[in-house]
This record gives structure tokens, sequence and C-alpha cells, in this order.
């Protein structure tokens, strides 16, 4: 008795589906839909902080451990051709006997819950940069990964669902695609906070709010005033630009030098007008008659 006769689908090389899950895919992509595959480069299907998180998250819960090993070898071979994570929402298609369709429904992280982890790591993140790294303390690591309390979901915050025959409630198709959101974290993972529903920014600014207020203040000698300021870099400042310094504790004030008074400059002598033509021809003797 052949497959067909015992209510088996024929078997299908990893080859064939995979070239007709291409084709499948070069059709949505002309009709304009975006298309982006899971591709794994080796044997290791993730290998940032970001992506073994997601995996090893979900390997420890007993529900998923024993099923998760079934989608190992399809994320390895391509089979997941299409991969879109969008705030709660995770569209997949997988390749296999046909083109299956897997739609995950993830939980977003409650405020309450989020607040506790921003305020367990305020203080502890320098950049945004460093967070999406993965370039992180350890007691910040193991706060983001706390089992149930960090920003990883449980099984009861997914819901999986397949278009595929399997009765049971995680195929590999639903496994395979599980492991291609954390070889995504890879890649971005700032799509974890987006498909939580949480901003990362968050840390930061709690960050910077934790340091501004525990900064001291400068002390009293070393603000340097407009005066200083003038002497050190030869400046040529207007009266009351910058701030005077304060004078040190049991110290009075330098009395302030009176500006030097500039010297009258001596009026120019006045010139005397020349006299008119006329004027000057009056001036002139008279001959003596003889």
């Amino acid at each position: 008795m052949g497959y067909e006769g015992r209510g088996w689908r024929p078997y299908v090389s990893v080859a064939e589906r995979r070239r007709k899950a291409l084709r499948e895919m070069e059709k949505r992509r002309k009709q304009g839909h975006d298309v982006s595959p899971v591709v794994i480069e080796g044997r290791a299907i993730v290998t940032t902080f970001w992506g073994k998180s997601w995996c090893e998250n979900l390997e420890r819960y007993s529900d998923y451990a024993n099923r998760l090993p079934r989608g190992r070898t399809y994320v390895r071979n391509g089979s997941v051709v299409d991969l879109q994570i969008k705030p709660g929402e995770i569209h997949a298609h997988v390749s296999g006997s046909e083109l299956y369709e897997v739609t995950l429904r993830i939980a977003p992280v409650k405020q309450a819950h989020w607040k506790s982890i921003c305020g367990d790591c305020a203080g502890a993140i320098d950049s945004l940069v460093e967070l999406l790294q993965g370039r992180l303390s350890k007691g910040v690591m193991e706060r983001i990964c706390r089992q149930k309390e960090g920003l990883f979901p449980t099984p009861g915050e997914i819901r999986l669902e397949c278009s595929c025959p399997d009765w049971a409630g995680m195929c590999k198709h639903v496994a395979a695609v599980l492991y291609g959101i954390g070889a995504r974290f890879d890649r971005q993972p700032e799509l974890l906070f987006r498909l939580r529903g949480v901003d990362e920014g968050d840390l930061i600014v709690h960050a910077g709010q934790a340091v501004s207020l525990t900064r001291p203040a400068p002390a009293a000698g070393r603000i340097l005033g407009g005066e200083d300021l003038a002497g050190i870099f030869g400046l040529d400042m207007a009266p009351g630009e910058g701030a005077a310094a304060e004078p040190a504790p049991g110290k009075p004030p330098k009395p302030k030098r009176a500006p030097a008074k500039k010297k009258a400059a001596a009026p120019a002598a006045k010139r005397q007008p020349r006299p008119k033509a006329a004027a000057a021809k009056r001036s002139r003797k008279r001959p003596v008659e003889e």
C-alpha cells in the first residue's frame, strides 16, 4: 500500500519543496507583497544574545521543548520562505509538501511588568547601540531574560496557527517559524520590542534619569567666571558677560579695580578763515600821489 492509500501525502524532496515555494513567493513579490525569507548560514541557527535568548526561552518550557527540534531541520534548509514580524503578530509561509501559512499571536508586555524591567535596569545601559548589540552587564541580561518576568513571552502568551493538516498544537512548520524568529532577531533585534509592544528607548530614558539624579554638582571653586575665561582665552569680554565666580568660604571678595580714566584729547587749534577776495583788495595800500 502506497502513501496515498494510507492517507499520507507522497514524499517530496527538500529541493523540490523549495523550488515550488520560491515560485510561489516570486508570484507574491510580483503582486506587490513584501517577501522576507529566513536564511541560515552554517549550522548555527542563532548567534547573538537576542537570538539565543529567544530560542533558549522557548526551549526551557516543557510544553515546547519536545516539539521544537522538529523545526530545526526545516529552518536550516530554507523552508521558511517568508517571515513578517509586526506588533503582536507574526505571519510566515513555510514550504512543506505544500506551501503552508503560519500565524502566531503574542500578547504585549503589561505596563506594570515593563515598568518593573525598566526600573531594575535603570542606570545600567549607556546607549541604544549597546542595548541592541547585546553588550549588557550580567545583571541586566539576567533581568531581561528572567523566566515569566522578563521580556520574552511564556507559552501562555503565544497562540499558534498553521494551515497544515497536522493535528498537533505545534507542528514542524510552527517550530520552524519559532526558530526563524530567533534568526531574525540576530539581524534586527529591535523587532523583539516591536513584537512585545514596548519601546526600547524607555530603558535608555530611565538610565539617563538615574544618572542625572545622582551626578554631584561641581565645586564652587571650579566654576569659571567671566574674568577667568577672559584671562585664559584672551577674550575681550564686555561687562556683564559670564557669571562671576563665587568667593571661597571665609575669604572676602577681591576689590574690583576702577577703570583707568582716559586722558582728554587736546582741542584742535581753530583755523582762521581766509579773507575773502574783496577784503584782500581793500587791504592793499593805495599808491602815493606825486
